[in-house]
Order: C-alpha cells, then sequence, then structure tokens
C-alpha cells in the first residue's frame, strides 16, 4: 500500500475528527464506576459522536457490531461492548473511532474502574509513558523504527511485555492506512517519515507474557496469560520540527482527576 501524504487542510479535518474522539472519550470517562455495563458506555459514545456531526468510525467496519472497542483487565483489544458489568478494580482499554468530513479519528485510552492495586496502575503508567516516548521520536527523516523501538524499550525495561501480532497504523480517508507502526523493532529500519504522513501510534503492551489469544467472537483479543494489558494511542502528524499532536488526553484526564 502506497503511503497517502496529508495537505495542511487535510491534517486540519483529521484534527477535528481526533478532537472529537477525545472529547467522546472525555464524555465516557464521566461514566465509569463499578455498575456500568460496557454496553451502556457504548450506547452514549454513539449517540455523543451522532450529535457532534460525525458518524462512529467502527460500527460496521469490516463487520464490528458496535461504536467502541472496550476490552476490559486481560483483553488487550476488540472488545465487543456487553452486558459485562464494571467491577472496582477492573481497567478498560476504550478505543474509538469517527468519521466526519471524509476522514476518521482514532484514539484509546485506559480507564481504571475505582481503585486498582498499584502494579495494574503501573501498567497503565508505563504504557501511557512508552506511547509518549514513541511519539518523542516522530520527526521528518526519522524512521518507523525509531518510533518502535522507544516504545518497546520503555515498556520492556520495566518489565512489562510488548503485543506482537496487532499495530499502529497510518489514518486517513481510511482508518487503516500504509504503513503499519510496530511497538517493537530496531531504530533505524522501517519507512523513513516524512512531512504530511499521518500516524495511530498505539502501545498495547501486558503485564505478563507478550502472547495473545484471538477469541471465538471473531474479534477479542486477549493474554495467553490472561494477566492485564492496557493500550493507549495517539493521532500524529509529521512534521519537519516534531510530532503535531492531534489527540487531546487533556480533556480526558481533566474529566478523570475532575469525577
Amino acid at each position: 500500500m502506497m503511503i497517502q501524504l496529508k495537505t495542511k487542510e487535510e491534517i486540519e479535518l483529521l484534527r477535528e475528527n481526533n478532537r472529537l474522539v477525545s472529547l467522546t472519550l472525555a464524555e465516557i470517562g464521566k461514566h465509569i464506576r463499578p455498575g456500568v455495563t460496557t454496553k451502556k458506555l457504548d450506547a452514549i459514545a454513539e449517540e455523543f459522536i451522532r450529535s457532534h456531526g460525525a458518524v462512529p468510525g467502527f460500527l460496521g467496519y469490516n463487520g464490528f457490531p458496535a461504536s467502541l472497542c472496550i476490552s476490559v483487565n486481560e483483553q488487550v483489544v476488540h472488545g465487543i461492548p456487553s452486558d459485562y458489568v464494571l467491577q472496582e478494580g477492573d481497567i478498560i482499554s476504550v478505543d474509538c473511532g469517527t468519521f466526519m468530513k471524509g476522514f476518521y479519528g482514532d484514539s484509546a485510552y485506559t480507564f481504571a474502574v475505582g481503585e486498582v492495586p498499584a502494579d495494574v496502575r503501573r501498567l497503565m503508567e508505563i504504557t501511557k509513558e512508552a506511547l509518549y516516548k514513541g511519539v518523542e521520536q516522530v520527526k521528518a527523516g526519522n524512521r518507523i523504527g525509531d518510533i518502535s523501538a522507544a516504545v518497546q524499550s520503555m515498556a520492556e525495561t520495566n518489565g512489562f511485555s510488548v503485543v506482537r501480532e496487532l499495530v499502529g497504523h497510518g489514518l486517513g480517508r481510511k482508518m487503516h492506512e500504509a504503513p503499519e507502526v510496530p511497538n517493537y523493532g530496531v531504530k533505524g529500519r522501517g519507512p523513513v517519515l516524512k512531512e504530511g504522513m499521518v500516524l495511530c501510534i498505539e502501545p498495547m503492551i501486558n503485564m505478563g507474557t507478550k502472547h495473545v489469544v484471538f477469541e471465538r467472537d471473531g474479534w477479542t483479543v486477549r493474554t495467553r496469560d490472561r494477566k492485564p494489558s492496557a493500550h493507549y494511542e495517539f493521532a500524529v502528524a509529521v512534521t519537519k520540527e516534531g510530532a503535531d499532536v492531534l489527540t487531546d488526553f487533556g480533556v480526558i484526564e481533566n474529566e478523570i482527576n475532575n469525577s
């Protein structure tokens, strides 16, 4: 697949979509508490996205049956919202997509449900830090492998493992565009980053083994040892100066801190 470079105008449309994804995740954050079902969160997200003039990017994508991927505890990604009732101490990765004005938004955030154990909180913190380390490598002239190696190093030096089967990706008029952005790799390898590329960087980091199982529902991916997994995702545009981050975790974290 060809890598599609985006114009400044297209990047602004991508920013608009990714801003809406961040606002949707912030809205979801208001409702995450013990006793709420993941299906209820999905309904809130769909209504919020549509009320802002977009459509859910995931709903119907390759047959996916919901607006959000909600992955609980040992589920890594692509969990299907259900009647599962959130419990104190759960963590949930909420992955959200929008489609508006011909472009997609895509971002994920891992939320704590009430108080979570210290080792799980640390997994969340290191996974988010791994995302930031990857984003630091985004600059025209660097390579995809620079991002991948930074993510892998942060995770593994802190005793966690990196999922191999699932990767980040380009973003634009399609949800998944070239190039792939693995969370493991070697500095100086892979496609060269060019101004106008838009990437989704999304560490999926496990507390135990890196190995995963694909569930029979055809979507859900979980850790083989059933230990927790965390997942955070940014959309970024490549510039000569560095990463232009299109996602806004600030609005999500303001909501969490104020609730």
